[in-house]
């Protein structure tokens, strides 16, 4: 059995709002919020998840905003956000103590898209200079470390729609293992114009185009696919100790990380979720705890036609048929893909906070035999001290992550 770290600060922008408050409250309506997106215009599908209300410029100053692209935009005040969160003064200790891991899914495809246009059409004196620092994935973490002073361990990870939790499990075992006394840890991502194209080619995108706002609709049985969404989160991590002797505020624990590989299909998760329930009976017994503990589950719930199918079967099996409160906050925020797992993250440890379990948007009949308790309309109140949330992936990559409260 591993040890717990403590949660002391949160920062969130999504669909649902640019901090943790608003989004929990926007969660809480259950009512999705995709829509028409102005920059998919002609595209097959053309809506998305947005966060509309953040203004770079103003939050992060015109010569930053210019410099670096939305992904690394919306890391930054994350951090920002989650660095506040825990009364976090980087001066009071040794800043080459305190890390940064950040989970991206895929490089910036809006500028790459961009300048690889200029280099195609024979223009390559066009391509900037910044193209290269902007995009490459690696970047919205030593922004984030340069923004907020942070030298210790700088990386990031890439597990495709794994990635946040994935950040989040391997920062624990930085802290664990001693090698920091704080992470900044967490996932970031935007979409384009290329990703809405490679993923409705794959037909992974729902194609309710005509009403957006019914898109998304995990374990739904007339889901059709997800709609793309952004954002970040970025959680402050800190060992119990340190906690202590700063007097800070845990705001939860992160008490078990589980991790497998389907080895099963490129895309396709295995049909009986193998990898994935290994991934949660390692965070389980990582954290110390029975699936009779746990009361209640952040899903990965993407609205695919066979990713829903197998993690409820998986879910199903975990916990002997009797599934605690399930949400699944894709069916309102939308697939935020690298920065989903930490967002979910996020939302879970409020869940645990307010002791509430926020609804799933769409959800009407599920799948026969497949039946568990999802959580629609409205939140519902539950008292349960440890949760679980789950992010699976391209290429059959599985994280599972257990929190509890503080």
């Amino acid at each position: 059995m591993g040890e717990a770290v403590a949660v002391t600060g949160l920062g969130l922008l999504t669909a649902a709002g640019c901090d943790a408050e608003t989004t929990w409250k926007n969660l809480c309506t259950g009512l999705s919020l995709g829509a028409r997106n102005p920059e998919f215009e002609g595209l097959a599908v053309d809506i998305s998840c947005d966060v509309a209300e953040f203004d770079p410029v103003a939050e992060l100053g015109g010569r930053l905003t210019r410099r670096l692209d939305r992904f690394a935009h919306l890391g930054i005040a994350a951090a920002r956000r989650a660095v506040a969160d825990a009364d976090l003064c980087l001066a009071d200790g040794p800043a080459e103590r305190v890390g940064v891991v950040l989970g991206v899914g895929s490089n910036s495809l809006r500028t790459y898209v961009a300048e690889f246009t200029r280099l195609g059409r024979g223009r390559p004196a066009a391509v900037s200079p910044l193209a290269l620092p902007r995009s490459v994935p690696n970047m919205v973490a030593g922004e984030i470390a340069l923004d907020v002073g942070a030298r210790g361990p700088n990386f990031t990870v890439s597990s495709a729609c794994a990635s946040g939790s994935t950040a989040l499990g391997v920062a624990r075992g930085m802290l664990l293992g001693g090698l920091c006394d704080v992470v900044l840890a967490g996932g970031s991502e935007s979409w384009s114009r290329m990703s809405a194209v490679c993923f409705s080619r794959m037909g992974a995108l729902s194609r309710r185009t005509d009403r957006p706002s019914l898109a998304s609709r995990p374990f739904d049985r007339d889901r059709d696919g997800f709609v793309l969404g952004e954002g970040a989160a970025v959680l402050v991590l800190e060992r119990l100790d340190h906690v202590s002797a700063r007097r800070a505020r845990p705001r939860a624990l992160l008490c078990g990380y589980g991790a497998s590989a389907d080895a099963y299909h490129p895309t396709a998760p295995h049909p009986e979720g193998a990898g994935a329930e290994q991934a949660v009976r390692q965070a389980l017994a990582d954290a110390g705890c029975t699936p009779g503990g746990i009361g209640h589950v952040n899903a990965h719930g993407t609205s695919t036609l066979l990713g829903d199918a197998a993690e409820a079967i998986m879910l199903q099996r975990v916990f002997d048929g009797r599934v605690p409160p399930v949400t699944a906050t894709k069916s309102i925020i939308g697939h935020t893909m690298g920065a989903a797992g930490a967002i979910e993250a996020a939302v879970t440890v409020l869940a645990l906070e307010q002791q509430s379990v926020p609804p799933t948007a769409n959800v009407g009949e599920q799948d026969p035999g497949r039946e568990m308790d999802i959580v629609t309309g409205t939140a519902r109140s539950v008292e349960f001290s440890r949760a679980l949330s789950t992010s699976f992936a391209f290429g059959g990559q599985n994280a599972a992550l257990v929190f509890g409260t503080a």
